[in-house]
């Protein structure tokens, strides 16, 4: 297990850096030369969407393509939506100046501001919670002999990605506070890439225990993709703000005013449904400060000097 473990690291450090390049390739073939300090979106016609793959790539494109053809329609502007391999290639996407718009994960936002001039405008009030706060879950088999987070201690765990808040941050934080700190241990920890890849490795035995997304792994269940009744709910982290959509910050005021009024004004039920949101609501960067806090407290972003 460990020979396979740190083969999976040295794959998702290598898919990490190929993912970056193949995105910011082919941003850069599709949409022209680097931008000037003030050039705005509408110079340049095309607004680029950034997507971290919270699914697979795939499902996360399709989810959005109404999404896109709606805010085409609101700005009078072509869009086009991108979805890397892994978290780090939005992140280097929108680094790069090759992104006008993202949709970020807490984690990847605070890594990506350290990057990039960027600001966060809106996240969406989640259907469940009606907030903009959703959870984490640290999730085991139904049989399994695990009935609290002390008692993965020992066992393989799963995370999603690296960079993921409720694949990585939170359950570390809910792991942590159960006195399992051992996080750089490839016997006991693994990283499955994504949160549906989390609940199936679960599911099927692959580890003992995993956290992810709970608004995913219910949405899975609802698809038939996840069996629920051979999975259990161990611990449910406490509220998380949602995912900011954000802006760098030399795009055109009058682009930037046109994106956020689409997402506050969005009234299409269809759509809205298809985004996992009852409505949109403004955020700011210190909606962030406690990942922010935590992030670096926890190694997964570096501290700023």
């Amino acid at each position: 297990m460990s020979h396979l473990s740190g083969l999976t690291r040295a794959l998702r450090s290598r898919s990490a850096l190929l993912s970056s390049l193949i995105l910011v390739a082919i941003l850069v073939s599709g949409c022209g030369p680097g931008m000037a300090a003030g050039e705005s979106s509408s110079d340049r016609d095309t607004v680029r969407v950034g997507l971290i793959p919270n699914q697979s790539p795939d499902t996360v494109k399709a989810q959005y393509e109404p999404f896109r053809k709606y805010l085409s329609e609101r700005l009078g502007q072509p869009v086009a939506l991108f979805v890397a391999s892994d978290y780090a290639g939005v992140v280097e996407a929108m680094a790069s100046d090759r992104l006008d718009l993202a949709y970020f994960g807490g984690v990847t936002f605070v890594q990506a501001e350290q990057r990039a001039r960027i600001r966060p405008i809106v996240t969406e009030v989640d259907r469940n919670t009606n907030t903009t706060k959703y959870h984490s879950v640290i999730i085991t088999q139904a049989n399994s002999e695990i009935r609290e987070v002390e008692d993965i201690k020992g066992k393989l765990f799963a995370f999603g990605d690296i960079n993921s808040t409720s694949g990585s941050l939170y359950p570390r934080l809910m792991l942590e506070k159960a006195g399992i700190t051992d996080f750089e241990n490839p016997k006991l920890f693994i990283y499955s890439g994504g949160h549906d890849a989390t609940a199936l490795a679960v599911q099927n035995g692959t580890a003992a225990a995993g956290g992810l997304e709970e608004r995913i792994l219910q949405r899975q269940i609802a698809k038939g993709i996840i069996d629920a009744s051979k999975l259990r709910i161990v611990e449910r982290s406490d509220p998380i703000e949602g995912y900011p959509w954000v802006v760098r910050e030399n795009l055109d005021e009058a682009v930037t005013q046109k994106i956020t009024d689409a997402f506050l004004s969005m009234q299409d039920k269809e759509l809205l449904k298809l985004m996992r949101a009852e409505r949109y609501e403004r955020v700011s960067a210190s909606d962030y400060d406690y990942v922010r806090e935590q992030a670096v407290r926890l190694g997964l972003v570096r501290k700023e000097e």
